[in-house]
């Protein structure tokens, strides 16, 4: 569960005391690539949210000269099946987590800007867990801080797990 209280700058804040409304949380995001802030984030959505449904989301990047794992997605003959190839790992790890929780979760591949692709999926959940930061240096310094724009962003609550 989660207490919240709007602001009137109309955003939305996560405190303890003087609780106005309180919302049971259902459905959890997880994005994650493949650092070990993103791992934390499941850990804690798990411990945290025992009773929700969980998906864990992994965005590949568009392709670009910038990025080259994404760039085999557009070369590909077949990109569905490319896009699960470079997810492999990152889902791998996820159930991984989740087995040691003893518990199932659900898992889907996005292709595009990490942090609009998880606004934009976060409307179909009750919040949203991420890592302060994941990728490489490299990653962070050209694409920008994804945590930071989905908590800005995003239409539900987010909690960001360092």
């Amino acid at each position: 569960m989660i207490c919240v209280r709007s602001e009137p700058t109309g955003r939305t804040s996560v405190y303890h005391t003087s609780v106005r409304s309180c919302i049971m949380i259902e459905r959890v995001l997880v994005p994650m690539d493949d650092s070990e802030l993103s791992e934390r984030a499941l850990r804690y959505a798990l411990d945290v949210h025992r009773d929700a449904d969980v998906t864990v989301l992994h965005v590949v990047g568009e392709p670009s000269r910038m990025m080259g794992a994404a760039t085999g997605i557009a070369l590909a003959d077949n990109s569905e099946e490319r896009i699960q190839e470079l997810s492999a790992e990152v889902f791998d790890r996820a159930q991984a987590i989740a087995e040691e929780h003893d518990v199932a979760i659900d898992t889907m591949s996005e292709v595009g800007s990490p942090a609009r692709r998880i606004v934009e999926r976060a409307e179909d959940f009750d919040v949203v867990v991420i890592g302060t930061h994941g990728g490489s240096l490299a990653d962070r310094l050209l694409v920008g801080n994804v945590a930071k724009s989905v908590f800005q962003h995003s239409p539900v609550p987010v909690t960001v797990v360092r």
